[in-house]
């Protein structure tokens, strides 16, 4: 008899585990455009806490992760400045997914097909406990966000904008 997978086994929560991480599950209702409002309302929390995994790619078309605040958008002109880069814009869906391996709505910054850069939005870094996307829609995991930098060496960045 085969050894049963737990049901939110994804690559993320894999690396996670490989990488002895301790993590919170938070499963919810996926709701199709919800973001993470819809996220926050189910759970219970502050949107704030909870973080956006972003894929975007500079103008030579490198991709790059960027880690958001939920109620906060990306400057992306100001990103552009921070990483040395001419412009930065989100990529497409289907390109994300490319370089990700994770549907739009289930992107974790863990566990990505290709290796990116990782920047996070320095106040990211000041919570105590962040919610990010678990590598499923309608998932979510709970961590240290000291987690970012020791893990991902995700790199500070200040580039939110009030939505």
């Amino acid at each position: 008899m085969s050894k049963s997978r737990h049901v939110y086994e994804t690559p993320a929560t894999q690396f996670l585990k490989r990488h002895n991480i301790a993590f919170g599950e938070h499963p919810y209702d996926y709701v199709e455009h919800g973001g993470t409002t819809e996220s926050a309302r189910q759970l219970g929390v502050d949107e704030h806490h909870v973080i956006k995994t972003l894929v975007m790619e500079d103008e030579q078309a490198k991709p790059l992760i960027v880690l958001m605040h939920g109620d906060r958008t990306v400057s992306t002109k100001n990103l552009a400045r921070q990483v040395g880069a001419k412009r930065i814009e989100p990529c497409k869906p289907e390109v994300a997914n490319r370089h990700s391996g994770y549907l739009i709505g289930g992107t974790s910054p863990f566990g990505t097909r290709k290796a990116m850069p990782v920047y996070v939005e320095a106040s990211v870094l000041a919570l105590e406990r962040i919610y990010l996307n678990g590598g499923r829609r309608g998932y979510l995991v709970s961590i240290a966000p000291s987690v970012l930098t020791t893990l991902l060496d995700a790199r500070p960045v200040e580039c939110a904008s009030v939505e």
